[in-house]
């Protein structure tokens, strides 16, 4: 059964920091690269960053030089480390494996004083 399970959402104040986990079966995490959107209050979700099976990290927008993005193969967990985080990041973090239909139920992220 394909599981992708995320945590680590809250509510932060301005300038705060939160690390998003998300651990995913075997058989779909490994050999595959992994990405983390976000899906802002009526919006569409989109591509927050990603990183390939080899390490290589892309990062969109906003998310350049304040977010991380890596991942344990052995634990088959992907991590997002977000920092200075501002209001515009508020939303729900959806995990996928990229290049599949395979998607977390999401964690909420609420950036406010």
């Amino acid at each position: 059964q394909v599981q992708l399970v995320e945590s680590g959402g809250g509510l932060v104040q301005p300038g705060g920091s939160l690390r998003l986990s998300c651990t995913a079966s075997e058989s779909i995490f490994s050999g595959n690269a992994m990405g983390w959107y976000r899906q802002a209050p009526g919006e569409q979700r989109r591509l927050v960053a990603g990183i390939t099976v080899g390490g290589t990290t892309t990062y969109m927008g906003s998310a350049k030089g304040r977010f991380s993005i890596s991942r344990d193969d052995a634990a088959h967990t992907v991590y997002l480390q977000m920092s200075n985080l501002n209001p515009e990041d508020t939303g729900v973090y959806f995990c996928k494996v990229l290049g599949t239909d395979h998607w977390g139920q999401g964690t909420q992220v609420t950036v406010s004083s």
